[in-house]
């Protein structure tokens, strides 16, 4: 997925729409799969404009402008959504950084895994909060809205569930490590002490 198909196909569900209209409906639809910051969303529409893909409908006061989407726009977006095979992200940072905790003492893992479960289960609190504020209606955007807003809150709620049970699996790691040392050092303490006897018997 890219920003400009995003954008085109906001255009084209919303039937017009300008920068202002678009920024907030990333906020609202789109900002758990596709953020977008405004800089990004305005100079994106203008290379949309210039490719021909939209076009200004209207223009109001202070610069406000109303766009649509071309032809050409449709054409465009409905080759992506059919025939573009759709590329799923396989890079995942936290979890490369997982795989590296063994670096660093249990106590840090632990920390970093325990961050995690608290900022996944914010942002199951702000999704909710969300799809409760959304006036939802019949409309597509409605619909498939709800659609993508239950991905993410499933997702998170599976993230944060994972990293909770990691976090636990660490901690019995670290207990078994300081039993196996306890072990050790008794082991190390009866050896010292059955060669000390071996020394006075000589």
């Amino acid at each position: 997925m890219s920003l400009r198909h995003a954008v085109l196909g906001l255009i084209a569900e919303m039937d017009g729409a300008s920068g202002y209209d678009l920024l907030k409906m990333f906020e609202i639809s789109l900002g758990n799969v596709w953020p977008a910051r405004q800089s990004q969303l305005y100079g994106e529409l203008g290379k949309l404009a210039d490719a021909g893909l939209i076009e200004v409908a209207e223009e109001g006061p202070r610069g406000r402008k109303v766009y649509r989407i071309t032809e050409s726009g449709r054409a465009e977006l409905r080759h992506w959504l059919v025939d573009v095979p759709s590329k799923g992200s396989r890079k995942d940072e936290s979890l490369l950084r997982v795989f590296f905790l063994g670096l660093v003492e249990p106590g840090e893992a632990q920390r970093y895994m325990r961050a995690h479960v608290a900022g996944l289960g914010s942002y199951l609190d702000e999704l909710a909060a969300l799809e409760k504020n959304v006036d939802w209606g019949e409309d597509d955007l409605s619909v498939y809205g709800r659609l993508v807003i239950e991905y993410g809150k499933r997702f998170a709620a599976m993230r944060r569930d994972w990293f909770d049970w990691a976090a636990r699996e660490i901690e019995t790691l670290g207990e078994r490590g300081s039993e196996r040392g306890s072990e050790r050092g008794s082991e190390r303490g009866s050896e010292s002490g059955s060669e000390s006897a071996r020394g006075r018997e000589h």
